[in-house]
């Protein structure tokens, strides 16, 4: 299921920024380099074209596609033994239920108020993408925050390079607005670069340990509870990293980078530790 558009002011920030940093670095970093015209000016404008167009894609998948909306007709078989979670309240021990939409949750499963629905396996809601970051989004939303960090610190690096080279110049050839480009771009890109592979080397942890921003979370609480009872914590969804890369990015590994979720099954089910411990 896709969403429609909607306007938004952060992602009309987002929207500007990718298409400011992307004109100053093909006609201005690049331009000024090597030139345009050149053998260098052409492969790096084509290869820093193709990622930012992997960004805006991936961005707008982020964007349109539904993040995974439980169903209404969603009913926890607890009689079956092949499902060994059962994700219950925090108080009462019954299964989790969301007053709201009147609807049990299955595992990972909670309720945005922001999109005033539950979420499959949410992660959080981002108010970059105007849309709850989700079962069915996940891997997209990861994979433009990889495009954007490398995309960052090319650009980063190609105004340095430009930088350099002019200042090799006569100074009087410098046009006091190119100096302001450079002053802008730079105060946009240093912090980008930094904030997003901070973002991105979260979010790596994340997938070697098969959580959730909501599961981390989640799983400090209920650390420090098992500590008190002198127990170890350990979190039900945790496979072992290959295994927790292959379950969220695909089994082809050429694939990670790629837009693909067709390995994602339904979102109602994960498989957990506790399956591999009783398939022994």
């Amino acid at each position: 299921m896709k969403r429609g558009f909607s306007f938004s002011l952060p992602v009309t920030v987002v929207v500007s920024s990718i298409a400011f940093v992307y004109f100053c670095t093909v006609f201005v970093f690049i331009d000024r380099w090597f030139g345009l015209m050149t053998s260098p000016g052409i492969m790096n404008a084509f290869a820093f074209t193709g990622v930012s167009f992997m960004c805006v894609l991936n961005y707008a998948l982020a964007i349109i596609m539904d993040p995974g909306r439980v169903p209404s007709t969603f009913l926890p078989n607890i009689e079956d033994s092949s499902v060994t979670v059962h994700e219950i309240k925090r108080k009462g021990g019954d299964l989790r239920y969301c007053q709201k939409c009147s609807h049990f949750k299955p595992p990972r499963a909670h309720h945005c108020r922001v999109c005033k629905t539950c979420v499959l396996r949410m992660d959080h809601h981002c108010i970059w993408i105007n849309n709850c970051v989700g079962h069915s989004n996940y891997k997209v939303f990861f994979v433009f925050v990889v495009y954007t960090v490398i995309a960052c610190i090319y650009s980063l690096v190609l105004l340095v390079g430009s930088l350099t080279n002019d200042s090799q110049r006569d100074e009087e050839q410098s046009a006091d607005s190119l100096r302001i480009v450079y002053v802008i771009s730079g105060l946009l890109l240093v912090p980008l670069s930094m904030a997003l592979s901070v973002l991105l080397g979260w979010h790596i942890y994340l997938i070697l340990q098969n959580k959730t921003t909501i599961e981390y979370h989640e799983g400090v609480r209920a650390t420090g509870l098992e500590d008190k009872l002198g127990n170890a914590y350990k979190h039900p969804y945790d496979l072992g990293a290959y295994r927790n890369l292959v379950t969220v990015l695909g089994p082809r590994i050429l694939c990670w980078i790629c837009p693909t979720s067709k390995h994602i099954g339904n979102g109602l089910r994960f498989r957990a530790a506790y399956d591999e411990c009783s398939s022994d």
